[in-house]
């Protein structure tokens, strides 16, 4: 199983910090896994021109033929301005309308204020599931207070974030036996 995490910010220290904590669960969870990060910060991203994913190359092919590859994804976002960085956007901008068809997309959302809770709901579920991906419905919301010294000081989070692996991996073998069942009912 290839999971796919995507910091999808390329200022600040939360999201990061979320996403680190997020993989190293995977990875002691399920240490059958292939993880990989993908944290905007460290990649130089083209802006989208309509292009096929494959046709761009450098970071840009990197980033998103990774993951277009990948069986699961998991998203960090931080929420600026009431909405989610044009960083992650570009990303989504990048990629074939069907890019998640048979993935599993689960989420984390850091933000300064409990105020943005619903931005996941009203704003990044919808690009997902236009994209046809299978969301995880609960999703781990993450305040400013809840962090220390670059680190998560909130065990609660923590306990969320290890369900939310849970779910993404369970959610990841069970639709991924239910289409080898599907298809097993054709010839070719």
């Amino acid at each position: 199983m290839k999971i796919v995490g995507l910091s999808g910010s390329i200022v600040g220290s939360k999201t990061r910090t979320a996403m680190n904590y997020t993989l190293e669960s995977v990875k002691k969870q399920y240490p059958d896994a292939e993880v990989t990060l993908i944290d905007l910060a460290d990649y130089t991203i083209q802006f989208s021109d309509g292009r096929n994913y494959l046709e761009y190359e450098g970071d840009t092919g990197y980033v998103t033929k990774t993951i277009m590859d990948a069986d699961a994804v998991i998203i960090g976002t931080p929420v600026f301005q009431a909405s989610i960085p044009a960083t992650l956007k570009n990303i989504f901008d990048l990629l074939p309308v069907n890019a998640f068809r048979d993935k599993i997309v689960s989420m984390l959302v850091t933000a300064g204020s409990s105020k943005h809770y619903l931005i996941a709901e009203q704003q990044l579920k919808p690009i997902l599931a236009y994209m046809k991906a299978q969301i995880v419905q609960t999703y781990v919301f993450i305040e400013e207070k809840d962090f220390q010294r670059k680190e998560i000081a909130n065990d609660d989070v923590i306990f969320r974030i290890e369900r939310l692996v849970e779910d993404t991996v369970v959610l990841t073998d069970t639709f991924t036996k239910i289409r080898e069942q599907k298809e097993e009912k054709y010839d070719f």
